[in-house]
């Protein structure tokens, strides 16, 4: 998938969207000669790979350093950003220097969180030809108001309201929506009322698409486990025995051999 033409096009053709998060460059090598779909760049980078408890930490320059090497070998796939923690609420100004930024990077689009308070961003955003991906439910930038990581939409006043964001979210311009950590029958209401994909995370099986974080999806990080995530493969287990095969190698001189040497 190389243009949100692409991706807004799944929807109605009723193929299912496949995004993963990554950071770095070698992680999009892998990605872009993958099957899977779409990139995001993610915010949650300072919690992966810098162990920050939060997302908070990342900035706008932040962002932008991973998004270049991302989009450097991602093969053209669609690669999209997130907007740093209240870059969106800083005013029209502001969000469109990020945009811009962004987008010079690499970005083909980007992720902002929440509706409510910046519709006038997300539309301008659209309108100043910036494609944006919006976010509702668990939106971890606003974790501290919503008390933790809990899952959104539980009672009926909050589904409905979770509904009322998605349509104003697609009234902005969204051409997509991330749904995150909500009841399955919230995020399949949601997926069926609105004209544009849905991308789920901890929100069922009914929606447009799925993403998960290339670490998580691979087993590289046994130490984190939600209810949403399914390891596809083993690769604590892989990158361990590796160490101790070189470490083994090394402590009793069988490397570098003969064919490793100068």
């Amino acid at each position: 998938m190389k243009s949100i033409l692409e991706f807004k096009a799944r929807k109605p053709a009723g193929a299912k969207i496949s995004m993963v998060s990554a950071y770095t460059h070698w992680e999009a090598r892998f990605l872009a000669t993958s099957p899977v779909d779409c990139i995001l760049v993610g915010d949650s980078l300072t919690v992966v790979l810098d162990g920050d408890p939060l997302t908070f930490a990342a900035t706008t320059e932040i962002m932008a350093r991973h998004t270049r090497a991302v989009a450097r070998g991602a093969g053209g796939k669609l690669v999209i950003a997130d907007f740093p923690f209240l870059a969106a609420r800083r005013g029209v100004g502001y969000a469109v220097d990020c945009a811009a930024e962004l987008l010079r990077v690499g970005a083909n689009a980007v992720k902002i969180e929440g509706v409510d308070g910046h519709e006038d961003v997300l539309a301008h955003l659209v309108q100043s030809g910036v494609p944006v991906l919006g976010h509702i439910g668990l939106t971890p930038q606003s974790i501290h108001a919503l008390g933790g990581y809990r899952v959104q939409g539980k009672n009926e006043a909050a589904a409905t309201d979770l509904v009322r964001q998605a349509h104003a979210a697609e009234a902005a311009g969204c051409f997509g929506l991330v749904l995150e950590c909500m009841p399955p029958e919230v995020a399949r209401e949601i997926t069926a009322a609105v004209g544009i994909p849905t991308i789920g995370i901890g929100a069922g099986a009914d929606t447009d698409g799925q993403v998960l974080v290339f670490h998580d999806l691979l087993g590289l990080n046994p130490h984190f486990n939600t209810r949403f995530m399914r390891r596809f493969a083993d690769g604590a287990t892989v990158v361990a025995d590796g160490l101790a095969a070189y470490a083994e190698a090394v402590a009793k001189g069988k490397y570098p051999g003969k064919k490793e040497s100068y």
